[in-house]
């Protein structure tokens, strides 16, 4: 587990005043203004909310020292984090933060390791559990559904995933950066 988790990602500019579309991965977004510290990807800067509210898929969000646009524009892609222990304890084994899964291993049905988790994706029709398979030295990874079909197991604890039968073989492999995939 990792002792910081993402929370938000900046966006665009909204406006000329200074506020920013900000995307939130919180359970409830409400509770990103109670994060402290908010620090970027290295720690080195910090972020206070000063002013939240909705927008029409994202939030829109006004930034301690941030009174522009051009300032806004210069935290476009930030990413925001806050430390592990911020957060409310997970209630039962059923519930986890997506930073829990990166790094688990990937095992099949019989309990043989097929692989590690590398990153969970929502690219808007659902989540997306991405692995790379064990011992593929071409750096390629696989993705499957992240449901409870295709991953009846998600043991933290334990520090493993369990994938369905269906799904070892038929993952959608990704491809590599600047591999021409139109066919």
């Amino acid at each position: 587990m990792t002792d910081r988790i993402l929370v938000a990602r900046i966006g665009a500019p909204h406006g000329v005043r200074g506020e920013v579309r900000l995307f939130i991965f919180a359970e409830d977004p409400e509770t990103v203004r109670d994060y402290t510290p908010l620090t970027d990807a290295d720690g080195r800067r910090s972020f206070a909310i000063t002013a939240l509210r909705p927008g029409k898929d994202h939030f829109v969000a006004r930034l301690a020292g941030v009174d522009d646009r051009t300032a806004a524009e210069a935290l476009t892609n930030i990413d925001l984090y806050v430390p592990r222990d911020a957060l409310p304890e997970t209630e039962d084994d059923d519930t986890f933060y997506q930073a829990d899964l990166l790094g688990l291993r990937v095992e099949n049905e019989a309990g043989t390791a097929i692989g590690t988790v590398t990153a969970l994706h929502d690219f808007g029709a659902g989540d997306v559990l991405e692995y790379a398979p064990e011992g593929d030295g071409r750096g390629r990874t696989l993705m499957v559904p992240f449901t409870r079909i295709a991953v009846p197991v998600v043991d933290v604890a334990g520090g493993r995933v369990v994938l369905a039968a269906d799904f070892i073989d038929a993952g959608t492999e990704r491809p590599e950066p600047g591999e021409d995939t139109a066919g």
